[in-house]
């Protein structure tokens, strides 16, 4: 279950857009508003929002943080000072991991306004807080926290391959039979330019080739490519045989 994103306090529109935006990237969408200062709804939260309007549209609006985070069994509190409680400091991928774990619970992340932040009593009404690691300067743009925190969840759970590659929209991987005519033509041409020579090295020779044309991860465009390269050189050397 995701968590909702509680922004307590908020400012600026602009910033509650922002923030609905990270959420729309990376798959959370239950957004709720406690007392934002300009009232709501708030046409530069829409206008900032973009794709996520719907994020802003849906969101609920609450007097005060007790009342938004009534329903919750976990929530996580963002801060980057030192507040002297005794409760976790997370990381943001900590705190995701956990959020994760938690499965079928009503979770939630919270975030105070653009000029303070929270204040000690909202923090004292969350089970642990999360500290954005930075550098020289620890001072985030609500929209920036939000963003980071929302990452570091969609990437607890993400399945995305370490690598991959990309083979272009008009292409796809090579498949065995087009790489098995690729090996037939580019061998049958380096036996007839004696490449392939002594021939008690030609089959180790063939094994080589053949493994740096497998590494190669070949698309069938490159494939059809190669052969016509291997078509142009060697008619090139017929062409000059004949002159």
């Amino acid at each position: 279950m995701s968590p909702a994103i509680i922004l307590c306090r908020p400012q600026l529109g602009e910033n509650i857009g922002a923030a609905a935006r990270a959420m729309k990237n990376f798959g959370l969408a239950e957004l709720r508003l406690v007392a934002p200062r300009d009232g709501w709804p708030n046409e530069k939260a829409e206008a900032m929002a973009a794709g996520a309007c719907d994020i802003v549209a849906s969101a609920s609006v609450f007097e005060t943080l007790h009342d938004a985070l009534a329903d919750l069994n976990l929530v996580y509190a963002a801060t980057a000072r030192e507040r002297g409680f005794t409760k976790p400091i997370l990381t943001p991928t900590e705190a995701a991991a956990r959020l994760l774990a938690a499965g079928g619970a009503a979770t939630g992340l919270l975030f105070g306004n653009e000029r303070a932040g929270l204040d000690n009593e909202d923090i004292s009404l969350a089970d642990a807080i999360i500290t954005i690691p930075t550098a020289e300067f620890s001072s985030l743009n609500l929209g920036q926290a939000v963003l980071i925190v929302c990452f570091e969840w969609f990437r607890a759970g993400d399945k995305t391959p370490a690598e991959r590659l990309d083979h272009g929209p008009l292409s796809k991987p090579a498949s065995r039979e087009e790489m098995f005519q690729l090996f037939d033509h580019l061998e049958g041409e380096l036996m007839k330019s004696g490449f392939l020579y002594p021939p008690d090295k030609k089959p180790p020779m063939i094994r080589n080739i053949r493994a740096m044309l497998h590494r190669a991860s070949l698309t069938d465009q490159e494939v059809r490519t190669l052969r016509g390269m291997i078509v142009a050189l060697t008619k090139g050397k017929h062409r000059e045989k004949k002159e």
